[in-house]
This record gives C-alpha cells, sequence and structure tokens, in this order.
C-alpha cells in the first residue's frame, strides 16, 4: 500500500481536488488518524502551515514572478510549504463535507458579480 503514495517529482497530468482529498483520507485512514482530524484541529494545523508559508517571504521584500532570484532549495521549500497548506485545506473541506472545487468556482461568479470588469 505504501507504493500508492509515490508519485515522480514532474507528474505528466493535472492533479484533481477529488484525487487529492481521496489520497489524503486514505492516508489518514491507513494511519488512523481520522479520531484527530476534527475540523477544528484542522483549520489550526492550516494556521500554522500558513505560518512557515509566510517566514518563507518574510524579509525578502518584494518578489519577482517566478522567483529567478531564487534557489531550487528555497523554490522546494516553497513548493513543500504551499502543499502543506493545499493539503490542509482539502482535508479540511472533505472533513465538513464540504466540495471545495465546486466552492471556489461559485466564489469565483460571486466575485465577478461584486467586482465587473467595467468597474
Amino acid at each position: 500500500m505504501e507504493n500508492s503514495y509515490e508519485c515522480p517529482r514532474k507528474p505528466n497530468k493535472d492533479v484533481s481536488l477529488q484525487e487529492l482529498r481521496d489520497r489524503l483520507a486514505e492516508f489518514a485512514e491507513a494511519r488512523g488518524w481520522d479520531q484527530y482530524h476534527s475540523p477544528r484541529n484542522l483549520l489550526l494545523a492550516l494556521v500554522g502551515e500558513v505560518g512557515e508559508l509566510s517566514e518563507i517571504f518574510q524579509w525578502k521584500g518584494e518578489v519577482a514572478r517566478g522567483l529567478p532570484n531564487w534557489t531550487s532549495a528555497d523554490k522546494e521549500h516553497l513548493e513543500e510549504e504551499l502543499s502543506d497548506v493545499l493539503l490542509y485545506l482539502v482535508r479540511l473541506a472533505d472533513v465538513c463535507g464540504l466540495d471545495l472545487g465546486q466552492a471556489a468556482l461559485t466564489k469565483i461568479v460571486k466575485n465577478s458579480r461584486k467586482y465587473p470588469v467595467n468597474k
């Protein structure tokens, strides 16, 4: 079963939120972590990961798109922290019984009405 968690460094396909949700649920269940994955606990873990993500940028000032002056190690660290945030967010939505992808699409539509192009 451990091999189901292995993934090539640069996969050739887009990964869906549903696939992430399912893999996270399987991962947590296999380790007996469901008992700890209450919405509150997941939210607090998510906030902690956002803090770790913020630390990466804390003293860098403005950063150019594409991170041209960053080392590969710095970019890898950023990838890891962004992934932690995403994974906790996806898990939180799942535990709350929400469809995060649909909620995001609905929010984009609401924002387009709130902030029309002509304003």
